[in-house]
């Protein structure tokens, strides 16, 4: 058995299926994180986005779930009109922060795309690219995060363990 002969047969064989698992990886991960942010950023609204979020192409469909998603939570947490009214500007603002972030994230994915249909791959591009997606994520996690606090603030401590409770039989069903 000569090995020499079977490793250099085998390695680009190797470095194929592995960049064809990066490329996946990557492109699975992009799309993932760009999910998670409009999903999130549409999950946290309210009725009253302001008008230039509106003026987008999935504005208005972005402004019914939202305020559909935050009716439906308030009856989970069974939030009193006075929380609802506290409530309402913390998730509006989350969203108005957030939502830009979905922006962003289809630039870094279609410069990540651009980078791998290129004659030779534009590694400086896919590395920015993977770096900009990362920021991003870490930057809407934080605004998550900071929202969940600020709206935990609001809430009983009964409301506290709902919303907890909800949020994990959401988490289940995705």
């Amino acid at each position: 058995m000569n090995t020499s002969s079977d490793s250099a047969n085998t390695t680009p064989q190797r470095r194929s299926i592995f960049s064809r698992m990066t490329l996946i990886a990557f492109v699975a991960g992009a799309a993932l994180t760009g999910g998670i942010v409009a999903v999130a950023a549409s999950a946290m609204g309210s009725d009253g986005l302001h008008h230039g979020m509106m003026s987008g192409p999935h504005g208005g469909d972005v402004s019914e779930h939202v305020a559909h998603v935050l009716k439906h939570l308030y009856v989970e947490i069974d939030a009193t009109d006075a929380q609802k009214a506290q409530i309402s500007p913390l998730v509006k603002q989350a969203v108005d922060d957030l939502l830009p972030m979905h922006t962003q994230l289809q630039a870094a994915h279609n410069q990540a795309i651009q980078a791998l249909t290129q004659s030779t791959v534009d590694r400086p591009a896919l590395e920015a690219a993977r770096v900009a997606h990362l920021q991003l994520a870490d930057q809407a996690s934080k605004r998550l995060t900071q929202l969940l606090a600020d709206v935990d603030e609001v809430l009983t401590p009964e409301q506290r363990t709902a919303l907890a409770a909800h949020l994990k039989q959401m988490h289940v069903r995705s």
